[in-house]
């Protein structure tokens, strides 16, 4: 088992990464939960049916109390009104302060999880078992929580650590084809924001990455969490270094928005708002044009397309400007000057903006 650890003094954890490791859970949290503890199982139908019941059946075994909660799987289920039935579940079971939450799925189920977390009785400890390649290489890690509003992704939240982060890479043979694609694009993003020999890796090894590999993935998952752990031990809460980790993600969350959650994975979004970026820093003159090419054609390697839908520019400024991430009414870009190293710039000018779009746009606006 590989082991990273996020640095947070007293609210410190450990990321524990291996292949079938699933079945030790229910020991390993002997040192972190006591007999008897009512624990919360927050997932989706199909993680339930895959892995669920398993989980549940040894946390039983060991003498906890266990209960599943499910929430019906997709971006679109990330509301409001999901935690209200997650609530509504916990007060009737009568859940405490000591009593824990598992959030076991990707990174939908993992953010609203550690929203209902962070704001049941104010706070009661939640795990991570992240089961698509973005919840573990990205989403599970960090302590970003929340659910989305009808107006922008993720602008109900909070920062929330989680005690345990559990990584089990077997679980990813499970995951769609589509689903596990998406996610490497977060891990792509690891490589452009801090670590050039990781990006090289990448390429070099594209193929074993889309067969699944045992070694390659427990490596782009370790690597991944070890550069987020990093900035995360040293900017919990996104005052400064810690944006870095949302290059692509602001064009991409625009794209969700505008398209409803309903055509993009996430992943497959930062793809585009990370190619776009990246295109838009060589228009600025920060990089060489190299850069976004060496971007656009990892992604296309590890099969990750990086047109762009056709968005009306006001909608998609409209959007922007509503961002989280927005500081002093200026929209934060995330851009690269290098494999391995990005900057962040707030001064955009609009035009620019447009030229980069335009250059991912599909041709047919369709």
């Amino acid at each position: 088992m590989e082991k990273v650890r996020v640095n947070l003094g007293s609210r410190s954890y450990e990321i524990c990464i291996g292949s079938g490791i699933l079945p030790e859970f229910s020991h390993y949290i002997r040192a972190i939960c006591s007999e008897g503890t009512k624990i919360g199982i927050i997932t989706n139908p199909v993680i339930e049916r895959l892995y669920g019941r398993e989980i549940y059946h040894d946390l039983d075994a060991a003498a906890y109390k266990p209960f599943i909660i499910k929430i019906p799987a997709g971006e679109r289920y990330k509301t409001l009104r999901s935690a209200q039935k997650i609530y509504d579940f916990l007060l009737q079971k009568r859940f405490e302060r000591s009593s824990h939450i598992i959030a076991l799925g990707g990174g939908v189920i993992g953010d609203l999880a550690g929203f209902v977390a962070a704001t049941y009785l104010r706070g009661i400890p939640y795990i991570q078992i992240p089961t698509s390649l973005v919840a573990q290489v990205d989403s599970s890690v960090g302590g970003k929580t929340g659910v989305n509003h009808p107006l922008g992704k993720n602008m109900i939240g909070a920062f929330y650590q989680p005690v345990l982060v559990w990584i089990d890479v077997d679980v990813l043979d499970t995951l769609p084809k589509r689903e596990f694609i998406a996610g490497l694009a977060e891990v792509i993003k690891y490589g452009v924001i801090g670590d050039e020999e990781f990006f090289e890796f990448l390429e070099r090894h594209y193929e074993d990455i889309l067969n699944r590999d045992r070694d390659c993935l427990i490596h782009i998952v370790k690597r991944s969490c070890e550069i987020k752990a990093r900035v995360v031990s040293q900017d919990e809460r996104e005052r400064g270094l810690r944006a870095i980790l949302n290059f692509g993600h602001t064009i991409g969350h625009a794209i969700e928005t505008l398209t409803e959650y309903k055509k993009y994975k996430h992943g497959e979004a930062v793809a585009i708002g990370m190619v776009c970026a990246a295109y838009l820093s060589a228009i600025l003159g920060l990089c060489n044009k190299e850069i976004p090419e060496r971007i656009d054609r990892l992604c296309k390697l590890l099969r990750l397309d990086t047109t762009a839908p056709y968005m009306d520019f006001r909608r998609l400024w409209d959007v922007l400007r509503r961002d989280k991430k927005v500081l002093n009414e200026k929209v934060r870009f995330v851009l690269p000057t290098a494999i391995g190293n990005v900057v962040i710039r707030d001064n955009i000018d609009i035009q620019k903006l447009r030229e980069a779009i335009q250059l991912c746009y599909i041709s047919n606006k369709s």
